[in-house]
């Protein structure tokens, strides 16, 4: 049974108190950024200080059954809100990307997209800006090709004239050229076929460049020029 659930049913079934009183409002030394608000039953509870300064919380202060259900909510949001902060922690996602493994996860999926969009509005979540990372990192690193780019992005459910915006940013800000991004991708893998025959060589460096989705003319005008060519360092 989720949480919004499990405090509803306390504070509205049959005989159970309706009316609480806070006790103490305090850092919370388990979240950090975080506060704990403890009630004269002992129960407690753990939100932003945006929300309780919103909800007009004291100590002191009385809670009766409507207020109750909006701290059950914010509850909720908040713990998949710092879920999701954590995850962005670890490595840059879209918004589609990071609500399907929420949801994976086992959050409610309204509560993921509340939570989500409250990301967007102080900017930690933004497809835009993702993009741009996503498409500079694998252009400049991985020497993927525009319809790579563009093939990543939409799996990772980014929308198409985001994605088309920021490849086309990030191309005219490093000045990328894509036929010389496609040679010197082959200038680099092929020194790592150098022991390897000449036919060896071709086949592997044809489909290296095939997986970073560059045309196929492209790929054998440069294999043909390439192969025994190259002086290896």
């Amino acid at each position: 049974m989720n949480r919004v659930l499990l405090l509803g049913l306390f504070f509205s079934s049959g005989e159970q108190l309706s009316m609480r009183r806070i006790t103490s409002i305090a850092p919370s030394v388990r979240r950090p950024g975080r506060f704990d608000i403890t009630f004269d039953d002992r129960g407690t509870t753990t939100l932003s200080i945006e929300v309780i300064d919103r909800l007009h919380l004291a100590s002191g202060g009385i809670v009766d059954d409507r207020v109750a259900s909006e701290i059950a909510r914010e509850e909720s949001l908040l713990v998949v809100y710092d879920r999701a902060l954590n995850m962005l922690a670890l490595r840059a996602r879209s918004s589609d990307e990071l609500r399907k493994k929420l949801v994976q996860k086992g959050e409610t999926a309204e509560i993921v997209d509340v939570a989500l969009e409250r990301l967007q509005q102080v900017g930690f979540l933004d497809d835009a800006s993702f993009a741009r990372q996503f498409a500079r990192s694998k252009t400049l690193g991985a020497g993927l090709s525009k319809r790579r780019l563009k093939q990543e992005l939409a799996r990772k459910g980014v929308a198409a004239p985001v994605s088309e915006e920021a490849i086309a940013e990030i191309y005219e800000q490093e000045q990328i050229d894509e036929r010389a991004s496609i040679e010197r991708v082959g200038r680099k893998k092929l020194r790592s076929l150098a022991k390897l025959d000449e036919a060896t060589q071709r086949r592997r460096l044809f489909a290296h460049l095939a997986r970073r989705g560059y045309d196929i003319d492209e790929i054998a005008r440069v294999v043909r020029d390439l192969v025994g060519h190259v002086e290896v360092d």
